[in-house]
């Protein structure tokens, strides 16, 4: 089981190392050389600057897409062209269309193309899902994430897509369900939203409060879940979890990062599914696009998602 690097911004470097120390790493690409170069020296592997010399030369099983990778749709395209697997590390990275084309690609190869969604691989987020699965606290009837970070790079989309869309997809999987509504203010006063307010509706008045605030410089991630019996409040970065009338308890940290590594790699063996499926990736990019449809005309988007 061989896979390759493509992009070496702080994610593909980060997963390079992990690759490197896993004895999988086949080869590093990116059309930055100097990056290439200070990644040669810590891992001692081949060295590509264009993905048709990395197809061309190399024998690998998957590739990893890094966010900082041009003409990343013709790229991921070219792969699962050549039967390889591939996981995108953000799917703002393309439109809806462009998901849809890279999934039926990957169906027809018979392929994996899966997406990164942080959130999934949280120690505080899949510990609220046990517990409203468990129906610890009694029935889940809405959830609350804010999101504070730095301002979106001019070379990104806005803060919903580059931020609140896996907020979303938390929601979606902590209820295990989609939204039939989505309704959003955001940010009007520049051309890229810096900041968002998106209220997804549920079946049975179930309820998502996401708020995202791009013009801070300190990061910050809560998580609240209000049960009927009990309210559970979270900080995803500090993995602080707090119960109503219960102590507060620091889970113990995960790298997320080589939690969704070691799901792909198995997944490309046949030894567990991919947590990311493709109707999934469709129905998240589709709540985003309806969330700023939303912001734009000020009115509720209904959704029938399958």
């Amino acid at each position: 089981m061989k896979v390759v690097q493509i992009g070496l911004g702080v994610w593909g470097e980060k997963n390079a190392s992990i690759f490197s120390d896993l004895g999988i790493l086949s080869a590093v690409c990116d059309s930055n050389t100097q990056k290439l170069k200070g990644s040669i020296k810590k891992k001692s592997v081949n060295h590509y600057e264009s993905t048709d010399n990395l197809i061309a030369s190399e024998h690998f099983d998957g590739a990893f897409v890094d966010t900082a990778v041009s003409n990343c749709v013709d790229t991921i395209t070219k792969l699962i062209s050549e039967k390889k697997h591939v996981f995108v590390k953000k799917s703002t990275m393309f439109d809806l269309t462009e998901v849809e084309k890279l999934i039926e690609m990957s169906l027809k190869k018979k392929v994996i193309f899966t997406c990164g969604f942080d959130g999934r691989f949280n120690q505080t987020v899949k510990q609220v899902k046990k517990f409203v699965r468990e129906k610890k606290y009694g029935d889940l009837t809405l959830l609350e994430f804010y999101c504070k970070s730095k301002k979106v790079p001019q070379n990104q989309r806005g803060i919903v897509f580059e931020s609140s869309i896996n907020d979303i997809d938390s929601s979606n999987w902590i209820f295990d369900e989609m939204p039939v509504v989505v309704f959003a203010r955001l940010d009007s006063n520049s051309e890229k939203e810096n900041f968002a307010s998106i209220m997804l509706g549920y079946k049975d008045n179930k309820t998502a409060i996401i708020l995202s605030n791009g013009l801070l410089s300190k990061e910050k991630r809560n998580l609240r879940a209000i049960c009927s019996k009990a309210v559970v409040c979270s900080d995803l970065i500090s993995q602080e979890i707090k119960v109503e009338n219960e102590d507060a308890q620091v889970l113990p940290k995960e790298d997320s990062v080589l939690l969704q590594v070691q799901n792909f790699i198995g997944a490309m063996q046949g030894k567990n599914e991919i947590a990311v499926k493709t109707n999934e990736i469709v129905n998240v990019t589709k709540v985003a696009e309806a969330a700023l449809l939303s912001g734009k005309q000020g009115v509720p988007i209904y959704l029938d998602l399958k």
